[in-house]
């Protein structure tokens, strides 16, 4: 029964979309995941999509699947390069992993239009600036 299911809470655990580089002409964004837990996280798996509306009709970008073998403790792995033009869209990043034979998995979200400049911070671990959901 799903009431003798253990449910992990997830901490220490974020996404982050982050100003990897920029010229006059472009900036490069890109996700990442980041571990602030003193231990690593294991097989990890991540699924992103965006969906929402865009110029009044309902929009929805293609299902990726990503993953990762290991993320070391108060480290970080990229997930994906992320285009401005879904900005406006809701971002998901559907997240599972393992910390021994346990399982732990969130659903990190950003809202549309959240990845601005005046949002943006310094990422800890990457120390770029960028727009983070979860800790």
């Amino acid at each position: 029964m799903k009431k003798d299911i253990p449910s992990f809470v997830v901490e220490d655990i974020a996404v982050a979309v982050v100003l990897d580089s920029e010229s006059p002409d472009e900036k490069n964004w890109n996700v990442y995941l980041i571990n602030l837990k003193n231990e690593a996280i294991n097989t990890v798996l991540i699924t992103s999509k965006g969906y929402g509306l865009k110029d009044g009709e309902e929009v929805k970008t293609s299902t990726l699947r990503h993953m990762i073998d290991k993320v070391e403790a108060k480290s970080y792995a990229k997930i994906e390069a992320i285009d401005e033009q879904v900005f406006g869209l809701n971002n998901e990043y559907w997240l599972s992993y393992y910390i021994g034979k346990d399982i732990f998995d969130k659903k990190f979200i950003f809202l549309p239009e959240s990845i601005i400049e005046s949002n943006l911070i310094k990422i800890p671990v990457l120390d770029k600036p960028g727009v983070m959901v979860g800790r």
